[in-house]
């Protein structure tokens, strides 16, 4: 900060030193600009100042002290931190602090982090035992959460936790109950933390002075620990991409917490601060792995040819996650040399007898952008094939198809913290509280400020108790209610016509469309919502200034996923509600690296930088790069691979971080498909269930274990940074990708992931000039023109659209039914998704121990009035058949469904929710239709 006034600022002296600061700045801020710390107990510089505790007081030459926290400075001020008159009112205030929170049990605290002990410690008073025993009485200790312990004989009363949980995280749960010294901080109505409705995102220990709450150890307590290194890198779990520190010795990680960035402004989520332990677990892959002879066909139970479209069936596998003891003995250890050779010996024996379309491989939205940039490289230039594909067309394929079809990019227009400039943001599809927590801390900040919510989802979440509309749609309908939405608009004048003239094309053909089929009243009995509410949902949205899309899978995991993501682009191009601050198109990506992986050439049709391989300038080009020639023929997708080598069209496969086995839809047929090929490679950190069917497995390297980049949702490429080095002889994933390479007859000789980020990033337009070292600690938005001085770019396409025409175009969508409907042997409509302490197949999370003990069980939530009708009380085992399976699993009465909507979780291998999901693919993005498909319940015997 200058020393120096200008405009706008005011000059003051604090402990004789000159300081110039903007107006409104505090005396604490002003102070910490010069390195002066003030002790304070209730402020946090994230939180608006209260001045409660009165430690931060300081002298200001008036008649009693003032609290620097919530003190604005003034010109001439004259401010002292520490004079004796100052540092006398702490020391008392101190001593009544260490006399108030004084243990009864010197045992019941870890004091891992007391800002009262360091002052008592600073002042050298002593702490005594409270003197009134009954002053314990409603101080006791609550242990009910997995993650969170409380002490609330520690507690100073201070409400930062309050305030974390109210004005950071938005979850209002904690509060106060009781008077005097019966004062203490209470979860909901008063219940044990475990019981009540905190997330546990752990952001109220992460404040708390004192060791009120405090993180339970996941492995050692951090006080512990010795020798203790602070890494900061990303966190590894969804697309918002926190930034993060991460707390490790040696060889063990202690904690993990937020760090400052724009992304996440420290916050973190309960799967972010707690659920990192999996890198540690004692299952980790540590050998290369070798499938015995004597344990052919593969698999751990051989598939019956149930009929003559060759799908498979077989018995339900043991619950949990997979059983070592069973599996192991299919396989032998092996050296690298032995493994990496038999891989490369195979699959070049394909190639030369089938030619490179009879290889594929699945990366994985999990890595690096150089790992995924590798693996697309080795499949197109070694394989000598562009069947590769990732978890993206399980999750965004049909969103990314229709922003490529309607505005040219794939990307999102927008950051999703832009949400605080706009009048409305738009939420569907997405139960973004689970999905991407930290995103939706935004989103309820945006509505406390001013901004109105409408949420458009077949389940009521979290956010609808911030929302100004709620539309509970019939699951599959959101196209008729959005072209209902665009009829009220346009009858209703009010579309942005200097918009549509100037940027778009198309539009008169979708205004007939909506116009003659739409109306609200013809809508309400296909999406039903009331006409009415569908009015003035469109009002709100016509009549405000700016609108923001948020949109997750709930729209794009359909077989009209394309059509719903080309609806919500047209009710952006006919309001105007692109390239403006506060507006835009937010597809929030799932995993960690999935606009990465995609950027980098994750895509059967596109090389990096989303180039299609049918091009022939673009293919020369990348022809030149790497130094052979390349297939002209599009690749197939990831369900279309699994059909082809169903069919015995695909004979060899590398998996790289990928567990289709309990992603893919229609499980039975992936066991079909993963039995019949001639040679499978996994690479994985554990044995999954898909690796169960693989002849090679190689032991990889966890997120923590290597450095790379990975870009989150909102285009911010970050550097995630080693932590530990891999267990026994496990090798980072871009190594063995390499290796294999070159042992194929293709040398791929990297000195590190920079490297390979700067081939990538120099084959690209979006991510040139870009570097590990100018990517720094909070990493750049790209594209990004001036990446030595700018952040990037945040908001895109302001003044044209990357069309050939430079204009967006609408595309009419009539509304077409799912493509399973329900029926009365199947009469209930299945939808599935995630919930909020695990992460996509369960790999990591459920061996995580926080987290799977706070959801260690697969259950189906059903409407009270099905669960009536049918006879079954809530808890009680169901049984849920499609026609492509069963399983069995808890039933969990709940209202958050309509009647006839079930969902399922799919993080759970026991009762694997893909067994029963259709792979029915929308055209246009190759997406399966997670969403929707027919099912019946009954009581399992």
């Amino acid at each position: 900060m200058s020393h120096t006034a200008t405009a706008g600022q005011i000059e003051l002296t604090i402990d004789g030193q000159a300081v110039s600061v903007p107006q409104g700045t505090s005396i604490y801020e002003a102070a910490t600009s010069l390195g002066i710390e003030i002790p304070a107990l209730c402020h946090s510089p994230r939180m608006d100042p209260v001045g409660v505790c009165r430690m931060c007081v300081v002298d200001v030459g008036a008649r009693t002290l003032t609290p620097s926290c919530a003190r604005p400075c003034e010109a001439g001020m004259q401010v002292e931190t520490s004079s004796p008159k100052v540092e006398k009112h702490r020391r008392m205030l101190t001593q009544l602090l260490v006399e108030e929170i004084a243990e009864s049990d010197p045992t019941a605290s870890s004091k891992n982090n007391c800002d009262v002990t360091a002052l008592a410690n600073k002042y050298k008073i002593a702490a005594d035992p409270p003197q009134n025993a009954h002053f314990h009485d409603n101080r006791f200790q609550d242990h009910s959460s997995p993650v969170i312990a409380v002490d609330h004989q520690a507690c100073i009363l201070c409400d930062r936790c309050i305030r974390a949980c109210d004005d950071i995280q938005s979850n209002e749960v904690i509060g106060r109950t009781g008077k005097g010294h019966t004062a203490r901080i209470a979860f909901d109505l008063d219940v044990p933390m475990g019981e009540s409705t905190c997330v546990s995102c752990g952001e109220c220990a992460a404040v708390c002075p004192t060791n009120a709450l405090t993180h339970k150890p996941v492995t050692l307590p951090i006080v512990d620990a010795v020798d203790v290194r602070d890494v900061d890198s990303v966190c590894p779990y969804c697309g918002v991409g926190c930034a993060v520190t991460v707390h490790a010795t040696d060889d063990t990680i202690l904690a993990v917490s937020g760090r400052e960035s724009p992304v996440n402004h420290e916050r973190l989520c309960v799967k972010g601060r707690y659920g990192w332990d999996y890198a540690l677990h004692p299952q980790r892959l540590t050998k290369p792995l070798i499938r015995r002879e004597e344990y052919y066909p593969k698999g751990p139970l051989s598939p019956e040819v149930q009929d003559s479209d060759s799908r498979t069936k077989s018995k339900s596998k043991p619950g949990g996650i997979v059983d070592y003891d069973t599996v192991l003995p299919a396989f032998r250890e092996a050296t690298w040399d032995e493994a990496l050779d038999l891989v490369a010996n195979r699959f070049k024996t394909i190639h030369e007898e089938r030619g490179g379309d009879a290889l594929a491989g699945f990366g994985s939205a999990k890595c690096s952008n150089e790992e995924a940039y590798l693996f697309q490289k080795l499949i197109r230039a070694v394989f000598g094939t562009n069947n590769v594909d990732h978890c993206t067309r399980l999750c965004h394929a049909s969103s990314v198809a229709a922003l490529m079809e309607t505005i040219g990019s794939g990307a999102v227009t927008n950051v999703f913290a832009d949400v605080a400039r706009a009048d409305v943001a738009l939420l569907t599809g997405s139960h973004a509280g689970a999905n991407h927590p930290v995103a939706a801390t935004f989103l309820k900040e945006a509505v406390k400020n001013g901004t109105k919510l409408i949420v458009v989802d077949v389940r009521r979440h979290d956010l609808v108790d911030f929302a100004t509309h709620f539309a509970q749609i019939h699951s599959g309908s959101d196209v008729a209610f959005y072209n209902a939405v665009m009829h009220v608009l346009i009858t209703e004048d009010l579309v942005d016509h200097d918009f549509i003239n100037a940027r778009t094309e198309g539009f008169p053909e979708l205004r007939e469309l909506v116009l003659r089929d739409f109306s609200p009243e013809q809508t309400e009995p296909m999406c039903g919502v009331a006409a009415e509410e569908i009015r003035e949902i469109a009002r709100t949205i016509g009549r405000a200034g700016s609108m923001l899309v948020f949109w997750g899978m709930g729209i794009a995991q359909h077989t009209t996923g394309t059509d719903n993501a080309r609806c919500l682009i047209s009710l952006c191009l006919m309001t105007g509600n692109i390239g403006r601050p506060g507006t835009g198109l937010h597809p929030l990506r799932g995993q960690n690296n999935v606009q990465g992986a995609s950027d980098a050439g994750l895509i059967p049709m596109v090389y990096p930088d989303y180039q299609p391989v049918t091009n022939k300038d673009i293919r020369h080009k990348f022809e030149q790069a790497w130094g052979v020639e390349l297939s002209p023929d599009p690749g197939l997708t990831v369900v279309e691979i699994t059909h082809a080598a169903l069919q015995g069209e695909i004979a060899g496969m590398y998996v790289l971080g990928e567990n289709p086995f309990v992603s893919d839809p229609n499980t039975n047929k992936v066991r079909g498909a993963l039995t019949n090929l001639d040679f499978l490679v996994v690479q994985d950190i554990f044995l999954t269930e898909t690796a169960e069917f693989a002849d090679v497995i190689l032991p990889a390297s966890s997120y923590f274990e290597k450095t790379g980049t990975f870009t989150n949702t909102d285009r911010r490429v970050q550097v995630g940074r080693q932590v530990l080095d891999p267990p026994g002889e496990a090798h980072a994933d871009w190594q063995i990708t390499a290796e294999i390479a070159s042992r194929m007859g293709y040398p791929m000789d990297y000195a590190s992931p920079a490297e390979i980020f700067e081939e990538f990033a120099g084959l690209t337009k979006n991510y040139q000039g870009l570097t590990h070292e100018l990517l720094g600690a909070t990493g750049k938005l790209w594209p990004c023109t001036h990446p030595e001085t700018e952040d990037g770019t945040q908001i895109l396409f302001g003044d044209k659209f990357p069309t050939p025409n430079g204009r967006g175009k609408f595309v009419p969508c009539p509304f077409l039914p799912a493509d399973e409907l329900p029926n009365d042997e199947y009469p209930f409509v299945l939808t599935t998704g995630r919930v909020l302490e695990h992460w996509h197949t369960g790999t990591m999370t459920r061996r995580s121990r926080a987290l799977n003990a706070l959801q260690p069980d697969a259950f189906v939530v059903v409407h009270p009035q099905d669960l009536s009708q049918l006879g079954i009380s809530g808890e009680e085992l169901v049984r849920v058949s499609s026609r492509r399976g069963t399983i069995v699993l808890a039933a969990r009465s709940d209202n958050t469904v309509s009647p006839g909507t079930i969902f399922i979780p799919f993080h759970f291998r026991e009762a694997a929710a893909n067994v029963l999901t259709t792979d029915a693919l929308d055209p246009y993005g190759k997406i399966p239709e997670f969403k929707f498909c027919a099912v019946k319940i009954d009581a399992a015997v």
